[in-house]
């Protein structure tokens, strides 16, 4: 891929040269050399993106965001700003591991800001995590999941939730 089909910002740094067309890298953010990225995915400030990578088509990461080691983000992901996603389950310093645990995004899904994803899960199809959410499991295609640890609220492909998170009035007549 020639690097007239992506754009880096001046500021950003990539060292990958398998970054799709369209895609681009804004200031400030560091992409690893083995890192792979697909087409038209947008990688907003601050943003850390390590070796061993995978990152599908269409994918928005959102500013604050490190995504480690074992990470696949499918097409269509949203990934909020300052999410966190964790490798190792016992980590150490100075002690690595070998081989990371896979964490897979699967198409779709949607996770909020400051949310917290922890190592070898799996957030399914179509899913949403709130903001702040803690997720210690995997998360199956559909569920909203949010707090601490997050729990299934609803299901993003139906119209029955748990009761609302805020109570929001819309009146378009202020009468």
């Amino acid at each position: 891929m020639s690097k007239q089909d992506y754009f880096v910002h001046a500021s950003g740094i990539c060292e990958s040269a398998n970054i799709g067309r369209g895609t681009t890298i804004w200031a400030f953010a560091h992409v690893l050399p083995d890192a792979v990225i697909g087409e038209d995915c947008n990688i907003c400030d601050g943003v850390f993106i390590e070796n061993k990578v995978t990152i599908g088509n269409r994918v928005t990461i959102k500013c604050g965001v490190q995504v480690w080691d074992g990470i696949v983000l499918e097409d269509d992901v949203f990934i909020g700003p300052n999410a966190t996603f964790t490798n190792d389950i016992f980590p150490r310093s100075k002690l690595h591991l070998g081989e990371y645990p896979e964490t897979r995004v699967c198409k779709g899904a949607s996770i909020g800001a400051n949310a917290t994803i922890l190592p070898g899960l799996t957030i399914g199809r179509n899913a949403m995590v709130g903001a702040g959410a803690v997720v210690t499991r995997s998360v199956p295609p559909n569920a909203i999941v949010v707090g601490n640890p997050g729990r299934i609220s609803g299901y993003a492909d139906t119209r029955q939730t748990a009761a609302p998170l805020f109570d929001i009035k819309h009146d378009d007549n202020p009468e």
